[in-house]
């Protein structure tokens, strides 16, 4: 919903020929610059107005959510993976949990493409007598759980970097987890943006990139340290 919303207010600012000269979407100062727009139209002036309450309003839905699901999973057995997976990024609170609540035990994959079969990420594949050809994803697993995964896999667009957020994440984890966070971070990134200098289309990248992603959800979640019994 948060996505959808500023996918809507980005390509409503594009139409009219506005384009942020920063790096960072959604930071401080994009959203500062968001704020200072201002158009001639009354028209237009209402219809930005709407879709910018409309990010504000999924942001502050999203970070609410989040809080009480922080607080409420303390509790739970799966609080572990939650806190390993929030090492990725593109994966926060909500998606983690998420994850967790979709997949169930991830030990009971023993590799990581059997979980990409099951979020049905996986290529389909044709045979003709000795010919074995593999098209597009099955889409026969999990529906949300794969949405997840090819939503947080966008954020893979950028060069690798450890935000002030996600470094806070990570700080109570264990050196292995933070480690292969950010292996994942350098190799989902340069895949992106080499499948994106093929020309392939940005959805498909996504899917592609929400593949390997699913690797190293796998990997990561299974080196959550187990819950401490009393």
């Amino acid at each position: 919903m948060r996505l959808k919303a500023r996918q809507q207010l980005k390509a409503f600012l594009l139409r009219h020929g506005r384009v942020y000269p920063g790096k960072t979407a959604w930071s401080r100062m994009h959203l500062r610059w968001i704020a200072d727009q201002r158009f001639e139209q009354s028209a237009d002036q209402l219809a930005f107005a709407e879709y910018q309450h409309a990010v504000e309003d999924t942001q502050a839905r999203v970070e609410r959510l989040s809080d009480a699901l922080e607080h409420s999973v303390l509790c739970e057995q799966v609080a572990s993976v939650v806190a390993a997976l929030r090492a990725l990024r593109g994966i926060d609170t909500v998606s983690a949990i998420g994850l967790v609540a979709e997949i169930g035990d991830i030990g009971r994959f023993a590799t990581a493409r059997q979980l990409m079969g099951y979020l049905g990420l996986v290529p389909s594949e044709h045979s003709s007598g000795a010919t074995l050809r593999r098209g597009a994803i099955t889409k026969t697993g999990n529906a949300h759980a794969r949405r997840l995964l090819t939503e947080s896999a966008w954020n893979y667009r950028f060069v690798p970097r450890v935000s002030n957020e996600l470094r806070t994440r990570q700080r109570t984890l264990a050196q292995p987890i933070r480690e292969h966070a950010w292996k994942a971070q350098v190799r989902l990134c340069a895949k992106f943006q080499r499948l994106r200098s093929r020309g392939l289309q940005a959805n498909k990248v996504c899917v592609a990139v929400a593949r390997e992603l699913a690797g190293f959800v796998w990997a990561i979640a299974r080196m959550a340290p187990s819950p401490t019994t009393h």
